[in-house]
């Protein structure tokens, strides 16, 4: 079923859109959450989840791309719950693996200026996104925001995993540069 067949079926309130969303996203949605959770029970949750939000949240939002707006709302909760969590949970994640990868580009400082930074830090990786190759940008996206591991990523593309870590490796060194010179603190 086409995405806007299933956002017309949670405008009209027809359930059966939970059912359509579980058929055509499932699997992704567990994935995602599962790269950040590394727990097959809490990533069923967090999918579960996803679609209750989902309901809730359209109407009154009509979502351009049905995949991008349902992976945020997982990404979000799996997000919430690793950080509910003790550290010692943590060690199997591709999500703390990557944040420990971003480490050298962002720091994570929690005050309130670097919340109010975050804005221009997020627009300002955004911009330095665009100017990247766009299968730099693939990889990128893929390992820091789906949090897929680099042997997943390496598949992918019909990769060896050294160049998908290379890669990484140049994008975070691009980046730190150009956040540097936005003036902004890493």
């Amino acid at each position: 079923m086409e995405d806007t067949q299933i956002i017309e079926m949670y405008w009209e309130r027809n359930e059966s859109a939970i059912s359509e969303t579980q058929s055509k996203y499932g699997s992704y949605l567990r994935r995602i959450a599962y790269n950040i959770l590394a727990n097959e029970e809490d990533s069923g949750e967090c999918e579960n989840d996803t679609y209750y939000r989902a309901w809730e949240s359209i109407p009154p939002n009509k979502p351009v791309k049905l995949s991008a707006y349902l992976s945020a709302i997982t990404r979000n909760l799996a997000i919430s719950l690793f950080r509910s969590r003790n550290t010692a949970s943590r060690a199997g994640s591709q999500y703390a693996l990557s944040l420990d990868e971003l480490g050298e580009c962002v720091s994570g400082n929690d005050t309130v200026e670097s919340a109010a930074e975050s804005g221009m830090i997020a627009k300002s990786i955004s911009a330095f996104l665009r100017t990247l190759p766009q299968e730099s940008r693939i990889i990128f996206v893929c390992r820091y925001f789906y949090n897929d591991s680099i042997s997943d990523i390496a598949g992918y593309f019909g990769a060896t995993e050294a160049k998908i870590k290379s890669s990484l490796f140049r994008t975070r060194k691009a980046l730190k540069e150009h956040l540097a010179k936005e003036g902004i603190e890493v």
